[in-house]
C-alpha cells in the first residue's frame, strides 16, 4: 500500500524543513464518505478523541441531572484539559456532589499542561494531584456514573468493571466496531483504549451531531454532551489550546477534540459530518494544523485564521510556519 500523503510542512525560512504524512476521512451519518485522504480504513487508537462519546453514559443513565450537572461539568467529562484552576475545582466539585473526592480517581497525575498552571504549583511547593491530570474530567463522570447506579466506583478503570463495561458498549455501537481483546490497550490515563478504523470514528461523530441512528435517549444525551461543548470550550482544553480557540471563534458551528498521538475528531453541527484524521508519526502540532485545513475547507468563514501556526525562534521571533501541505484545502473540498 502506498504511504499515506504529506498533510501538514514545516518551514524555516522559505524553506520546508519537515513534513508530516496522515490520513483524513469525512462522512455523514449515513457512513458515506465525503473526502477521503490516505488510508482511511486504518484501525488507530483515538485515545482523548473520544471522550464525548465515552461521556454518553454519564448522561444517558441520568446520573447529570442526578448530580445537578451543567455545561461545565459535562464539557469537563469530555476535555483534555489544561489543568488550570476552574478545571481543578469543577472535576473537585463533580467528585463531591457524589461523596467522593480526589483519592477516588484512578487516573494518574501529572504536571499541569498549562505553562502558568505548573508555575502556579511550582511556586507553591505543592505537588500535582490526579485532579491535575488532563482526563479528571472523564474519570470524576466515571466515579459520578458508578456512584448513581450504586456500584463501588473501585478498579473503575479495569475493562471488567461495570462503568468500563457500560463505556465500551456505548463506544463500540457509536463506532460499529467490535471492541474485545485482541484491540484493546491501556490508555494514559489507565482506562481501555480501542483500535478503531478511522473512518468508523468519522461516522460516529457525525451520529454523534445528528442524532441520526441512534435511540432517542443516546440522540439527547449527544446533543447535550455538544451543546454544552460549544457552549464552554474553556472547559474542554483551557488557555491557548486549539479546541477551546476554534469553538469559541465558530459558537454552534463545529466541535473539536484531539486525541493523542496524533488523533483529531471533529463534528460540525450545521453540515451533518463527522472527522477523523490521524498523522502518522502522533505530532500534535501536525493533526491540530491538519484540522485546521479541514475547518477551513468546510467552513469558509474560517478564512484560514487557524491553519497557519508561526514557528518562533528562543527570542520570539517569527522564523517560519507550520501549513497545510500544498493543496490539501482543494483536495478536502474537493472530496
Amino acid at each position: 500500500m502506498a504511504p499515506d500523503p504529506f498533510l501538514v510542512e514545516v518551514t524555516r525560512g522559505t524553506i520546508v524543513e519537515s513534513r508530516h504524512r496522515g490520513a483524513i476521512v469525512i462522512a455523514d451519518a449515513s457512513g458515506r464518505r465525503r473526502a477521503a485522504i490516505g488510508d482511511v480504513e486504518q484501525a488507530v487508537f483515538p485515545r482523548s478523541a473520544v471522550k464525548a462519546l465515552q461521556a454518553l453514559p454519564l448522561v444517558e443513565s441520568g446520573a447529570a441531572d442526578a448530580f445537578g450537572f451543567g455545561n461545565a461539568e459535562l464539557a469537563l467529562a469530555c476535555a483534555s484539559h489544561n489543568g488550570e484552576r476552574r478545571h481543578t475545582e469543577t472535576a473537585a466539585s463533580m467528585l463531591a456532589k457524589a461523596g467522593r473526592g480526589v483519592a477516588d480517581l484512578e487516573c494518574g497525575a501529572h504536571m499541569p499542561i498549562a505553562d502558568e498552571a505548573m508555575r502556579q504549583l511550582i511556586r507553591a511547593g505543592k505537588e500535582p494531584t490526579a485532579l491535575h491530570n488532563n482526563c479528571s474530567g472523564k474519570h470524576a463522570g466515571f466515579v459520578c456514573l458508578a456512584c448513581h447506579q450504586g456500584i463501588d466506583p473501585k478498579g473503575y478503570v479495569a475493562p471488567e468493571h461495570p462503568v468500563q463495561r457500560e463505556i465500551t458498549a456505548a463506544l463500540s455501537a457509536m463506532t460499529a466496531t467490535r471492541l474485545e481483546d485482541s484491540n484493546r490497550a491501556v490508555d494514559g490515563c489507565s482506562i481501555p483504549t480501542y483500535a478503531i478504523p478511522l473512518d468508523r470514528l468519522a461516522v460516529a461523530f457525525a451520529r454523534f451531531i445528528t442524532g441520526e441512528r441512534l435511540s432517542p435517549a443516546r440522540a439527547v444525551a449527544a446533543r447535550r454532551l455538544a451543546e454544552a461543548c460549544t457552549a464552554d470550550p474553556f472547559m474542554v482544553a483551557g488557555t491557548a489550546r486549539f479546541d477551546t480557540e476554534v469553538m469559541s471563534a465558530m459558537p454552534g458551528k463545529v466541535f473539536t477534540k484531539t486525541g493523542a498521538e496524533g488523533v483529531f475528531c471533529a463534528a460540525f453541527q450545521g453540515l451533518g459530518l463527522g472527522v477523523a484524521l490521524k498523522c502518522d508519526d502522533g505530532a500534535g502540532r501536525a493533526a491540530d494544523i491538519a484540522m485546521a485545513a479541514v475547518i477551513e475547507a468546510l467552513l469558509p468563514e474560517a478564512d484560514g485564521r487557524f491553519s497557519r501556526k508561526p514557528v518562533l525562534s528562543r527570542k520570539n521571533v517569527e522564523v517560519g510556519e507550520i501549513r497545510p501541505a500544498e493543496g490539501l484545502v482543494a483536495a478536502i473540498r474537493a472530496g
